[in-house]
């Protein structure tokens, strides 16, 4: 019976990605890159790679389903109804999003509010 094995990579299967992060973090991303074309199933937590972000959870949250959502602070403003200052205090970690908040926010951005909590 054969054994099923990996298909080799072809220049087909290939496509470029090109990112834009800041230069500290470009070491550790290529790491990574090159540990997932060598087939290593380890993962990495949020910590491992990026550890300027711990603590910062809720924050890295709203920015990046806003960025998802392609909504403006300004926009998710007019949807929620929180002042545009409010939001971006709340993406820099200068407010609190209590939970009223964050089930507006996790309504307007299509996610669960407790991502904000």
């Amino acid at each position: 019976m054969p054994v099923a094995m990996k298909k080799p990579h072809t220049d087909e299967d290939m496509i470029i990605l090109r990112l834009r992060v800041h230069r500290s973090n470009a070491p550790r991303i290529k790491e990574y890159v090159q540990t997932v074309e060598a087939g290593d199933d380890r993962t990495y937590t949020m910590a491992e790679v990026f550890p300027e972000y711990v603590g910062k959870e809720q924050q890295v949250a709203m920015r990046g389903y806003r960025y998802r959502e392609n909504l403006t602070q300004r926009q998710l403003s007019e949807l929620t109804g929180i002042p545009q200052r409010h939001i971006s205090e709340m993406e820099n970690g200068k407010r609190t999003i209590g939970k009223e908040m964050a089930k507006r926010l996790g309504k307007a951005l299509n996610a669960d509010y407790k991502m904000f909590l």
